[in-house]
């Protein structure tokens, strides 16, 4: 009966009960019917406690940045310096989808938030310059992968909570997997373009002078992230610091250098950040609610302990606990199934020796494949319920960059050294 609240989970999140609920419902039917060992009204107090977290603020500052930049002209200024890198090449324009999803992650932060963005601005010109609705539809999904796992991503912030790690170091560690996921998936747009006969979006490779002068109009687009990254490498600000400088270093880009985010779009801005940081922030309160059944009944220790006793070897491990990622991920949002698995599995390869910031990486990644792949990928959903594709061509068209981005898993998983190159340097 102590597994009951984790099938409850499930049975009510695929009776469409938001997860939020379905975490908080099943951990208090547990304490009120089968286990009086603590009243329900302790089980709302630490509902209400979880909040009172530092850190948790990074999650509205950041939010409120990428709602900022999106209003104030930078993802535009990202998308002509993907256009001039890449536009030259074979799909030109979905060679620039993959490259502005790279530069977006430092600006959104989001996958789904990527996404929504691309699906809005990207497809329509796709679908308008010979690529079939489909194909720029599942290229965007699949770039938006890339999005949580450049820094500064929520998803890195979350995972740095659970595991005890530095969120700096999780930052640093993002660069290197992101960088893989491009280019494997720009390697499979070249693949298909070259088939199908996609032109580029440029008719030659722009000369040095052009990017020059695009580098000097995007440099401070170009600068946040790495300002971001600069500043926690220094001990300049915290992480939630971080967030509010980001925020309003783009406020201030918007209005006095690019000149376009104007009074009216204060409301929507916020808007947007109260929305996200209150979808985010429920489910983790809610899953630091179910985190505390689950150590009451010492489950993640139980299943450290049945886990070892199946293998040791930690490359079997991590082979075992990437299959087990990929499906929860293709069921549940990623910030849900992070916050819910993570404190389950960190525990299970640190013992084996996994550096936790390394498997960071890898649950990332993992988390963000199910996310395009069906049949409930979120950002499957979400691009296509932008760009009104029926989701069985998007699965017909998205099947080459799944394989793409499961070979980049397996970079991410078997090269530590390369993964922990960054954060080591700090």
């Amino acid at each position: 009966m102590i597994y009951l609240p984790i099938a409850l989970v499930f049975v009510l999140y695929f009776s469409s009960m938001p997860i939020a609920f379905a975490l908080f419902a099943a951990t208090l039917f547990y304490f009120t019917f089968f286990d009086a060992g603590m009243p329900p009204d302790l089980v709302l107090q630490k509902f209400i406690t979880a909040t009172a977290s530092f850190p948790l603020l990074a999650i509205p500052f950041f939010i409120m940045a990428g709602s900022v930049m999106n209003y104030s002209g930078i993802s535009k200024k990202l998308m002509q310096m993907a256009d001039v890198l890449t536009g030259h090449m074979l799909g030109g324009m979905a060679q620039v989808n993959i490259v502005l999803s790279t530069m977006m992650g430092g600006v959104s932060g989001s996958a789904n938030a990527d996404a929504a963005m691309q699906s809005k601005i990207l497809v329509p010109e796709m679908t308008k310059r010979g690529y079939s609705p489909a194909f720029s539809s599942a290229i965007t999904a699949a770039s938006s992968a890339i999005s949580p796992v450049i820094p500064p991503g929520i998803t890195m912030i979350i995972y740095a909570l659970i595991a005890q790690v530095s969120v700096g170091k999780m930052f640093a560690a993002g660069y290197v997997p992101g960088i893989i996921m491009a280019a494997s998936l720009m390697f499979t747009v070249y693949l298909i373009s070259k088939r199908r006969n996609y032109k580029p979006s440029r008719k030659k490779r722009a000369t040095g002078k052009e990017i020059l002068l695009q580098l000097k109009d995007s440099i401070w687009s170009l600068s946040l992230p790495f300002g971001v990254i600069l500043g926690l490498r220094f001990g300049l600000f915290t992480p939630t610091e971080a967030g509010a400088i980001a925020m309003l270093a783009s406020a201030l880009i918007g209005v006095f250098i690019y000149k376009e985010l104007k009074f009216e779009h204060i409301k929507p801005i916020l808007k947007d950040t109260i929305y996200g940081t209150g979808t985010v922030v429920l489910i983790i309160v809610s899953a630091s609610v179910f985190g505390y059944y689950l150590n009451w009944e010492r489950i993640p220790q139980a299943l450290t302990q049945a886990l070892l006793n199946f293998t040791e070897n930690k490359y079997v491990m991590l082979a075992l606990l990437n299959i087990l990622l990929l499906a929860i991920g293709m069921f549940l949002e990623g910030g849900a199934a992070l916050i819910i698995v993570a404190p389950l599995v960190v525990p299970v390869v640190v013992k084996l020796g996994v550096d936790p910031i390394h498997f960071g990486m890898i649950i990332i990644v993992n988390i963000m494949i199910g996310g395009v792949t069906p049949p409930f990928g979120s950002m499957m959903f979400t691009t296509c319920s932008v760009t009104k594709v029926p989701i069985k061509d998007f699965v017909t068209e998205i099947k080459p960059f799944i394989i793409a981005l499961l070979f980049s898993l397996l970079i991410v998983t078997y090269w530590p050294s390369l993964i922990l190159l960054l954060p080591n340097l700090m």
